[in-house]
């Protein structure tokens, strides 16, 4: 019993590591969105967007440098996102396979 109460412990939180990388992956590819279609610097959403990009992309930012300024940001923000997304989904599989296993009683 004890053992069947880990396994949905382990198993919540590789689904939690999951989705919140998912929402960081998210909230990177909407910052690319509003840089590709110009949006206003000024708007709320937007900087929000980009506080998130610097936070969470601080890694690719600059890695790529084609001459439109928009196009590297997306490529950035784009492989940012990918990022968050392998790496939360390679960290719940990994969370899942130390869930303790069941002992079947005979």
């Amino acid at each position: 019993m004890a053992s069947n109460g880990a396994a949905r412990v382990f198993s919540l939180v590789a689904t939690i590591v999951r989705v919140v990388c998912s929402v960081i992956a998210a909230v990177i590819v909407i910052h690319a969105v509003f840089v590709l279609f110009e949006a206003n610097p000024a708007n709320g959403l937007v900087s929000f967007t980009a506080g998130w990009r610097d936070t969470f992309g601080w890694f690719t930012k600059d890695l790529f440098t084609p001459s439109d300024p928009k196009i590297a940001e997306a490529i950035n923000d784009g492989l940012a996102a990918l990022i968050w997304v392998v790496v939360g989904s390679l960290l719940s599989k990994l969370i899942v396979r130390l869930t303790p296993s069941s002992k079947a009683n005979a």
